[in-house]
């Protein structure tokens, strides 16, 4: 095997590492949220760092296959959508230290019933990174694709888990109910936002195996040819 193609393998396994530590990152900061669990909150700092150093060295090794291989087609393409993927998966691990520092915050009071779409929309959002994940290590854009269509079903719960949400306050008077309900709000939104990270991973592998890029406009979801 060739030194490049070495190199690559090496690439596409730290990228691989990486995702694992990231989706451990996220599966945590959602068990501290929905079983109301601090000591959780420990793993996913520590993760952090080792997630930040990864961007690092994912970054520098793809810099340095452009620079003294001067790669084309496929392999260019690879290496552009692995950067790419690395910034998503480090912004992942952002948002799940997000949910892990608003979920300290929660667990310090009472638990908001009624609030059903939460879960739901947790799962979609989980099973959207695993797919994405297993699309790029793949090269499945059929895959891919079906990540793209799961990010309106992440999208229609978000609007429940909302106009719930905005209800409670405007039925509430107390000021700890309106400060736990604004926390789920932006609880909400870091879980809308890795929806979108895996969606714009999907639109990467895409890019890597067809050479099209797909992310404006890409509602009509399909694979060019």
């Amino acid at each position: 095997m060739r030194r490049f193609d070495v190199e690559m393998s090496d690439l596409q396994n730290h990228l691989l590492n990486m995702a694992v530590l990231v989706q451990k990152m996220i599966k945590t900061a959602m068990q501290e949220l929905v079983e109301r669990d601090p000591k959780q909150a420990d793993t996913v700092f520590c993760l952090e760092k080792e997630v930040n150093i990864q961007e690092i060295v994912i970054d520098d090794k793809c810099l340095k296959l452009i620079a003294l291989n001067q790669p084309v087609s496929i392999d260019l393409r690879f290496i552009t959508s692995a950067m790419r993927i690395n910034s998503d998966l480090e912004r992942m691990g952002d948002e799940a230290v997000n949910i892990s520092e608003m979920a300290l915050d929660l667990i310090k009071y009472p638990k908001i019933k009624s609030l059903v779409y939460i879960p739901k929309m947790v799962e979609a959002v989980q099973n959207m990174v695993m797919d994405c994940i297993k699309a790029f290590n793949t090269s499945d854009s059929e895959l891919a694709v079906s990540v793209l269509a799961k990010d309106d079903e992440v999208d229609d719960l978000k609007n429940r888990v909302l106009t719930n949400l905005k209800n409670l306050i405007l039925k509430s008077s107390d000021i700890d109910t309106i400060q736990r309900t604004v926390d789920l709000i932006f609880v909400t939104k870091s879980i809308e936002r890795l929806g979108d990270h895996a969606t714009n991973i999907s639109e990467d592998v895409i890019f890597m195996v067809h050479g099209k890029d797909v992310r404006h406009p890409y509602s009509s979801h399909g694979v060019p040819g």
